[in-house]
């Protein structure tokens, strides 16, 4: 059985406290992150559903992804959106030694590197299923990044759950603050393709802002 918190506990945001769970803010702000993209047809419909509300997210994007569909990627960045590394492989940090794991965030860097008009590096780095070792999190926060994990999951991911609850997984769980994570894969769009529209709409009806990290 699959194990996953939809709602981070407080308690493990304070045990890991140098990793980024949520956003204080007085601002009504919420922060929309997607996950493994940039993927054809899947982040472009993404992008226009943002669109539509004005509203912007922070994609963490795999490093063979962008290398695969540079313009997709660059079409991210273009429309105002932020950036982040996850890996070049999308790796599982508890199954990886550290020297790989660091030489896989450098190759995804290099990537994003390569496609960004300004050369621009994002220092945002967030950890395939968020398992990570302690040494490798030092090591990354080294090289200057800032680690992003969530406070909502959606579980869009999850092709045993219903859409239905992956809507109420986002929808009764947010606040003013929460980190929120979305996928723009093929394996997600069943359910982000009902769930995304419905949780923009109700952010607007509730007068929720969304902006980048």
């Amino acid at each position: 059985m699959k194990f996953y918190w939809i709602k981070t506990n407080w308690f493990i945001k304070k045990i890991f406290s140098n990793y980024t769970w949520d956003v204080s803010n007085a601002g009504n702000t919420v922060y929309l992150t997607f996950d493994d993209g940039p993927i054809p047809e899947v982040t472009d419909w993404v992008l226009a559903e943002l669109k539509k509300h004005g509203f912007k997210a922070t994609f963490f994007s795999i490093g063979e992804n962008i290398t695969k569909y540079p313009e997709i990627f660059k079409k991210v960045i273009s429309e105002g959106h932020s950036i982040g590394n996850h890996t070049y492989n999308h790796l599982n940090g508890w199954n990886t030694s550290t020297e790989d794991y660091i030489e896989n965030v450098a190759r995804c860097e290099e990537a994003i590197g390569k496609n960004t008009n300004q050369n621009l590096k994002s220092k945002l780095f967030r950890p395939p299923y968020g398992k990570i070792k302690t040494a490798q999190s030092k090591a990354i926060q080294k090289l200057g990044y800032k680690i992003i994990m969530w406070d909502v999951l959606s579980a869009d991911f999850d092709t045993t759950i219903s859409r239905e609850q992956c809507l109420d997984n986002v929808l009764s769980n947010v606040k003013p603050g929460s980190i929120i994570v979305f996928h723009d894969s093929q394996k997600a769009f069943k359910n982000l393709e009902y769930v995304l529209p419905k949780t923009l709409a109700f952010l607007k009806e509730k007068k929720f802002n969304c902006d980048v990290l």
